[in-house]
């Protein structure tokens, strides 16, 4: 069985996440346990109680997403799963990608995408960021619509999700006048999105040079799993080329197309998105049909991934 897993990112997360996982596999509980030893609060709390408002702040969501991917790795391998062939993640995700290869050790990544989700959020001032999403329109001309608005302020095509599926971030102003733009020239859809920090965006440029002190401080090793940057779509080379890219992640474009294209020319058949919610696996149904992708969030679709049963 030929498969890769793939990490979710922010916006998979909910109120109650896990709440199954948790019940049959301890190590679930144990893994967040861990995180709150790091960060100095209940990250278990306020994933199950909310209120969701908190959960979805981004200091608080990126650890959340990173601990909740952890722990379905963790789960993964307690149950005696295989690894896979290569791995990747969207956005935040490829943090739980580089941890899950054994690059990096939970307990100083949890620490460092909290202060990745700090310098995101202290880059533009509040209200002034956003990111819209626009559908049904080629690459090409959302990168065109961009470039066209670009003298009334940033804005950057900034995740190449699936084809005919692009997020676009910068200054708020110049995001809602791409978003009028787009329905001009055809797009299906798009609409503003409910976040205020630019990701992805070359607004992220200082917050990179930030992080990239913080990264000299940790320590990371190769990976015993390939893991495929989103930044280019090749596998990360060792621990200076992952130390310069994850830097460059931060105010990069992601191009989760070009990732999944890479796995399929590697010979990958079978994608596992190894965390909460279905982003990825809808994402990766749309790149291409041929292949088969299932999201393990729970004991059932474990087993089934664990036997061979995909989607």
């Amino acid at each position: 069985m030929t498969f890769s897993f793939v990490f979710p990112g922010q916006g998979s997360q909910s109120i109650g996440m896990q709440q199954e996982l948790a019940h049959r596999y301890p190590i679930v509980r144990e893994t967040y346990k861990e995180a709150a030893d790091n960060l100095g609060f209940d990250l278990w709390d306020i994933v199950q109680n909310g209120p969701k408002e908190r959960l979805n702040q981004t200091t608080v969501t990126q650890p959340a997403m990173l601990t909740a991917g952890i722990a379905t790795w963790r789960a993964w391998l307690n149950e005696g799963g295989d690894h896979p062939k290569m791995m990747a993640g969207h956005s935040l995700g490829e943090y739980s990608a580089l941890v899950a290869a054994g690059a990096i050790e939970f307990g100083a990544t949890i620490k460092l995408v909290r202060k990745r989700a700090e310098l995101m959020q202290s880059a533009v001032p509040e209200g002034e960021g956003g990111m819209a999403a626009i559908l049904g329109l080629e690459d090409e001309a959302i990168i065109e619509v961009c470039r066209a608005t670009s003298q009334d302020g940033v804005v950057e095509a900034v995740n190449f999700n699936s084809p005919g599926q692009v997020v676009v971030a910068g200054e708020r102003f110049a995001v809602e006048k791409v978003v009028l733009l787009a329905k001009e020239a055809g797009a299906r859809r798009a609409i503003m999105l409910p976040v205020s920090v630019p990701a992805h965006s070359s607004l992220m440029r200082l917050a990179g040079a930030i992080l990239a002190d913080e990264l000299e401080d940790t320590v990371i090793t190769d990976p015993v799993v390939p893991v495929i940057c989103a930044v280019d779509a090749m596998p990360y080379a060792n621990p200076g080329d992952i130390r310069n890219r994850l830097k460059q992640q931060i105010f990069q474009p992601v191009r989760w197309v070009d990732v999944v294209r890479h796995m399929m020319n590697a010979g990958i058949e079978n994608i596992v998105e190894c965390g909460p919610g279905k982003v990825l696996t809808g994402l990766n149904r749309r790149i291409d049909r041929s292949l088969t992708a299932a999201c393990l969030d729970n004991d059932t679709t474990l087993q089934e991934i664990k036997d061979g049963v995909f989607g």
